[in-house]
């Protein structure tokens, strides 16, 4: 019997939803469940072959628990080691190498040095950094975000040096981006299963959280939403996520990927709605049971170098991803 475990937060919809979809498949050699998680000893299997990581992002025993699991071969949705060291300044230096468009963005280093270190820990920084540099190269307005934040915080819309600065002083020790606004007519926001299905929805980032995915929207140009699908595929194939969600600003008709970074995504159906929660439900639930008669307890070497044109990164099933050298085959 194949055992599919789904780990989860606050969230109340999705996670059982998902457990009914799997188990309605009524596949006698595959249960899903929602995870029971006791002690955890080191080197040792997980009882899941499948796990669909929810919450790590937020708990660092979950995280440490899935790298235990993935060891003894369990497979993970999404890959806890690429997650844990994946950062939103990295994915799009990745993103502009791969030739999707992507905001003119920055690096800015903490405004407040972090816990247990002072100035002179800092001393390889230039002080004051070229602030008219970087404010000609990114313009006004523009967006000062965490490097590897998410869910809206910490994300300001300065207009004016004066606003850039008033906003900088407010971010304490977080490493932060500052990235070109994008003035844009369009937006959406994509949900990318599997690496190979892609769900576009109309998006209002503006608008009051449970009315932001846009129901009964505007007629969209059928070629970009062609250049949408596209840049979502080759973003989450790069980044070797499973599950994610990809943001399109367009302007003149260019999509710019502006957040891609999302590997637990909303998927609550009093945010998301209906019609997308039932898509989600399904594709990820079919996703799972895929990886689940898959499963050898085998876990390939990952490389996004692949996708720049450097050496082979193929893993063990032909399909390229990202990672520099996790690990090589470890074997369950």
């Amino acid at each position: 019997m194949k055992k599919i475990g789904i780990i989860f937060g606050m969230e109340s919809t999705f996670p059982p939803a998902l457990v009914d979809k799997i188990n309605s498949f009524h596949d006698p050699e595959v249960q899903a469940e929602l995870a029971n998680i006791g002690e955890v000893r080191m080197a040792e299997p997980a009882p899941y072959d499948v796990i669909i990581d929810r919450i790590s992002h937020d708990i660092p025993f979950y995280r440490g628990y899935l790298k235990n699991a993935a060891l003894s071969g369990s497979i993970i949705i999404n890959n806890p080691f690429w997650w844990s060291a994946d950062d939103k300044f990295f994915n799009f230096a990745l993103g502009t190498k791969l030739g999707v468009a992507i905001p003119k963005t920055v690096l800015l280093p903490h405004k407040h040095n972090p816990p247990g270190t002072t100035e002179r820990s800092m001393r390889n920084l230039q002080y004051p950094l070229p602030w008219d540099s970087i404010f000609g190269y990114i313009g006004f307005p523009a967006f000062l975000k965490p490097f590897d934040g998410g869910g809206w915080r910490d994300v300001y819309k300065v207009r004016s040096p004066e606003e850039f600065f008033q906003a900088y002083d407010q971010t304490r020790d977080l490493c932060m981006t500052l990235q070109t606004a994008v003035n844009f007519k369009e937006y959406f926001r994509c949900y990318c299963v599997g690496q190979e299905k892609v769900h576009i929805m109309q998006y209002d980032p503006g608008a009051p959280f449970h009315d932001r995915y846009v129901k009964d929207g505007p007629p969209v140009d059928p070629k970009l939403l062609e250049r949408v699908e596209r840049d979502c595929l080759i973003l989450c194939r790069a980044l070797g996520y499973d599950l994610n969600t990809v943001e399109f600003a367009c302007e003149d008709g260019i999509p710019y990927a502006i957040d891609f970074m999302n590997p637990a995504p909303d998927a609550d159906i009093a945010s998301v709605g209906q019609a997308n929660f039932d898509w989600i439900v399904n594709q990820v639930a079919e996703l799972a049971m895929e990886k689940a008669s898959k499963h050898t307890g085998r876990v390939a070497e990952y490389r996004w170098s692949a996708f720049l044109g450097g050496p082979s990164g193929a893993s063990s099933n032909g399909q390229p991803a990202k990672q520099a050298q996790i690990s090589q085959e470890v074997h369950g």
